[in-house]
């Protein structure tokens, strides 16, 4: 009865205090924002969502649905009413829903939400209001449950226990929150996009819809996406970190609501395709009728396999969302592209894949491990959030500094530019790199902020600090205190500036090349490289190389790897050394330490004795070699980005192993 009383002094506090006072033949309030909401669904008395239960006797909304359906159910969930909050204990008459539904004690102090897979999404703010409804009923533990209660044998088995299970409607949060929410069905063994944060300013309910009318608010879109005019237009949006042809028809200019609706109609011609020939009753789906799903006659479908729940599952949820394509494109798309993928698995003319996308370039790929790794911590490290989170980058440049940052799904426009939608970029003078040295591609150039990331994590320095610091004797005693270290990945700032930054191991009686020059204009990573598509510009190298294979590119030489080839490419002289050294890597450990190592790209530690162990019997001259062979493979266009010093560096090695380099040539 306390929060009872407590709730209507607030209600009568607002109601006095915020409302104007007209002065006619009656005096009463006037309510804020009235007149926007009374134009708003949450207001539309005569909506399905609010007269489904008229009919029943009594006419009261469900306690299952009362809660979205309700303006007294919501405040019932909330516990406003006095009873337990996170429930609804009493069924309510109809009713819209009205401002104190929004407004009200428990609305003012939330800032969190239970998903329907169970997973508490914190710090939401106002949003979380909005959040508690439009998050659907359903995700991927309640459709891997209602499989697993079905006992069934395999995907394909149809079973009486299983039933299509339907997202609910306007699930917004849950597409927008992606794999935090698993509010689509979310394949075992595949990763997911995770929150769309779109810009800062832009990244939450309120802020992109008008909390009263739930009006998009177009004017402010028009800022970044100025063809947008209407609503509708933002169809045609798409943003450059989206530059993949996820459906494969050759347009990368089409906004991402058509890639999803071609995806979308590809995986109901696999659904279709499916049913017909491993259950043999085909599909059809009517969106406007219940339960959605019929046979060729019109009748409820009722031959049910998990495979096809999945899908269809996955279906209806790109569908039941209309603004999917703004709050969660690509997690949309990947749950698709998924779908389609293990339909045509169990088909005997499976669905040609070859030209679709499921994940964007790296910089946006949301679903990597570049970006996932650190979701079960919360956060995003300081040592590794400069490159990995949105924010690390503009912190870093702001203040030298690192910190813990939030988790991110990929890169932001923010990330590097300074101004949106202006569009400038963060000005960058000079980069200082593991080893200490500093490098730059000019005052203020584009690619020092490339290479602010692209630098790698390790260096002959700190190999060399590692190596004093364990106090062994000599190259080859094994000590307990040497242990492999990582370059890292794609660390092609490193290779280009060559011994000016000793990315790679280099051997101390030995010189090495420096950056790497090319052509005046083709000269550092953004002349080469598209900057949000990332691929290389392959159509301008070929107006001097003849090709679009940068692989099979060289310019003279002589025969480095020894096979007698002089014409093919640099990348294949690399690739002939890089073998020989992982073969005298194993040869050293045979011969001078009586074991054995294998090295695995896909797995860390990287290096294992033959019984899958992490490998442990280090000597200097053996980590060494181990990071010059990881290095070369964690930068794929070590042979573009400076070819010869990453030769040098092979030779080298290969040299100090004790391998036969009498047939090599070092340049």
């Amino acid at each position: 009865m306390k929060r009872v009383s407590l709730f209507l002094l607030v209600l009568s506090a607002v109601l006095l205090c915020v409302g104007a006072v007209r002065a006619d033949e009656e005096t009463h309030p006037e309510i804020p924002f009235e007149a926007l909401w009374a134009s708003s669904g949450h207001a539309d008395a005569e909506a399905e969502a609010f007269i489904h239960w008229d009919e029943d006797d009594p006419p009261l909304v469900s306690t299952g649905c009362a809660k979205c359906h309700s303006g007294a159910g919501y405040l019932d969930f909330l516990g406003v009413d006095g009873t337990e909050a996170g429930t609804v204990e009493n069924a309510p008459e109809p009713g819209v829903i009205s401002c104190v539904a929004c407004h009200n004690e428990a609305t003012i102090a939330m800032d969190s939400v239970v998903m329907p897979s169970g997973i508490e999404l914190t710090g939401l703010g106002s949003e979380a209001r909005c959040m508690q409804c439009h998050q659907g009923r359903e995700s991927t533990v309640s459709v891997d449950s209602r499989i697993e209660s079905a006992a069934v044998a395999n995907d394909d088995e149809v079973s009486a226990g299983l039933g299509f299970r339907n997202v609910h409607y306007f699930a917004a949060a849950a597409t927008q929150y992606g794999t935090f929410a698993q509010g689509g069905y979310q394949y075992a063994g595949k990763a997911y996009d995770a929150n769309f944060a779109h810009v800062e300013g832009f990244d939450t309910c309120i802020s992109c819809h008008d909390p009263h009318t739930l009006e998009v608010r177009v004017e402010e879109c028009t800022a970044c996406h100025s063809d947008v005019v209407e609503v509708d237009d933002l169809k045609d949006a798409r943003l450059d970190g989206s530059l993949v042809d996820y459906d494969g028809d050759g347009d990368v200019s089409e906004g991402i609501y058509y890639e999803i609706e071609a995806l979308r109609a590809l995986l109901y011609g696999a659904l279709q395709a499916y049913t017909a020939e491993v259950i043999g009753s085909a599909v059809v789906y009517d969106s406007h009728s219940y339960p959605y799903w019929f046979d060729e006659a019109g009748e409820r479908y009722g031959s049910w396999t998990a495979r096809l729940v999945r899908a269809t599952f996955n279906y209806q949820f790109s569908l039941k969302d209309p603004g999917a394509f703004a709050h969660g494109g690509k997690y949309v798309i990947q749950l698709l592209y998924d779908s389609i993928e293990d339909l045509s698995g169990a088909l005997s003319a499976p669905v040609d894949m070859s030209l679709l996308y499921r994940d964007d370039a790296g910089h946006f790929a949301g679903s990597t491990e570049a970006w996932r790794h650190w979701d079960e911590d919360g956060e995003v490290e300081a040592s590794c959030a400069r490159c990995h989170s949105a924010t690390g980058l503009p912190f870093y440049l702001e203040l030298g500094v690192n910190q813990a940052e939030p988790l991110s799904n990929g890169m932001l426009c923010s990330t590097c530019h300074d101004s949106v939608p202006g569009y400038t970029r963060y000005a960058v003078d000079e980069v200082k790199f593991p080893s200490g040295a500093a490098a730059s591609f000019g005052e203020g150039e584009d690619a020092n902020l490339c290479v602010s990331c692209h630098q790698g994590r390790e260096s002959t320095v700190s190999v060399n600090a590692h190596i004093a610091a364990a106090g062994v004797v000599g190259f080859d005693e094994v000590s307990s205190s040497l242990r492999f270290l990582n370059t890292h990945y794609f660390a092609a700032g490193a290779t280009l500036f060559g011994s000016e930054v000793q990315g790679a191991y280099q051997y101390g009686d030995q010189s090495y090349d420096g950056q790497y020059a090319h052509v005046s204009g083709y000269s550092d990573c953004a002349q080469c490289h598209d900057v949000h598509e990332l691929e290389v510009k392959v159509d301008e190298c070929a107006m001097c190389h003849g090709s679009e294979d940068p692989a099979a590119y060289r310019m003279g030489g002589a025969d480095f790897d020894g096979d007698g080839d002089t014409s093919e490419g640099i990348s294949g002289e690399i690739d002939t050394l890089a073998a020989a050294v992982y073969t005298a890597i194993q040869a050293y450990a045979s011969d001078v330490l009586a074991g054995s190592i294998v090295y695995d790209a896909h797995r860390y530690p990287y290096w294992f004795d033959d019984e899958g162990a992490r490998f442990g019997g280090w000597t200097a001259r053996l980590l060494r070699a181990a990071f010059n062979y990881q290095y070369v493979q964690k930068d794929p266009g070590a042979f573009a980005h400076n070819g010869k010093y990453m030769i040098q560096i092979l030779y080298d090695t290969l040299a100090d192993l004790g391998a036969d380099v009498s047939g090599l040539v070092r340049p």
